[in-house]
């Protein structure tokens, strides 16, 4: 079959020819439609994943959408590109606990988007960190797809007012929010000013010095979901501002998600973006292409790279 292949840790992988998957009494097969590229896949491929990385050669690909016995599904999990070969193939063998229900008559590229990157963005905020009819919601990193769907979440899950945040202007422009926030300057007051005095509820991939200044800027009482650390792996956040605002933070990952939860929100997501209610921007690229994808997903592209085998 043909597939994406990793050789060598900290080199893109090439398209190669591999032999069909070994399927373990537990697997299912799936003939892959569409692989989305992730940050997480990068890690993995180049050896900085704290989980490790299958034997290689391997290949790459954390999630992927694809048939089975007739029904369209999402693969994701339980070890899929991480401990065994991913979906940047063909077709890939996974356990029944790794599949998840799409639901029908879904684009597989669409699907494949609104998987881990779309769910880091819906789920934090409709299930982790739900958001209330009167918040104020901040989402920092917003001009990529994981901040560009929350802030269309925030939105439909009923925020008072959406407040979007990132470094790329012209992507920041084009965002449907109540205010916008060039990551630069004093960060604190131009979050004080754009929130009408402080977010309630901040929505942070980023962590580092964002997140440092979006709560100074917080209101008394205000949550923080973290889900990403690409501001830095540490934020200089004072312990005043926990302790006298009272500040809860949260934790996230998809990864942790109880599966009847991921299931139904998922299934919740892929029926909104189906309908117009999300929208990202897709880029189709065909599986011989994977090196080519892998150089762009590395300079962190404002739009969501897809794999078609």
């Amino acid at each position: 079959m043909r597939a994406a292949v990793v050789n060598e840790l900290g080199r893109p992988p090439r398209p190669g020819e591999l032999p069909d998957p070994t399927q373990g009494d537990a697997d299912i097969l799936i003939e892959i439609e569409a692989a989305p590229l992730n940050p997480i896949d990068l890690a993995v491929a180049a050896g900085r994943n704290p989980a490790g990385h299958p034997p290689l050669p391997f290949v790459p690909g954390c999630e992927g959408i694809g048939t089975a016995d007739g029904r369209r599904v999402w693969v994701y999990r339980e070890g899929i590109g991480i401990a065994r070969n991913g979906c940047m193939a063909e077709r890939v063998a996974a356990p029944n606990k790794a599949i998840t229900p799409v639901p029908d008559n879904a684009d597989p590229a669409v699907a494949a988007a609104m998987g881990i990157a779309g769910m880091a963005g819906w789920a934090s905020l409709s299930w982790r960190v739900p958001v209330r009819e009167d918040d104020v919601v901040l989402v920092l990193g917003a001009t990529g797809t994981v901040g560009n769907v929350a802030v269309q979440a925030a939105r439909i899950l009923g925020a008072t007012r959406v407040v979007a945040a990132g470094r790329d202007r012209a992507a920041l422009g084009q965002l449907d929010a109540d205010a916008k926030v060039p990551l630069e300057g004093d960060l604190v007051e131009a979050f004080r000013e754009a929130c009408d005095g402080g977010p309630t509820l901040i929505f942070d991939p980023l962590w580092g010095e964002p997140a440092a200044a979006a709560a100074e800027a917080a209101k008394p009482a205000a949550r923080i979901v973290q889900l990403g650390q690409s501001a830095g792996v540490t934020a200089p956040i004072t312990s005043a501002a926990l302790r006298f605002k009272g500040l809860e933070i949260y934790g996230y990952s998809v990864f942790n998600l109880p599966k009847d939860v991921l299931d139904r929100e998922y299934a919740q997501l892929v029926g909104r973006a189906m309908n117009g209610e999300i929208q990202v921007e897709i880029e189709r690229l065909p599986l011989d292409r994977v090196t080519d994808a892998w150089e762009q997903q590395a300079a962190s592209p404002h739009r969501k790279l897809v794999l078609i085998p």
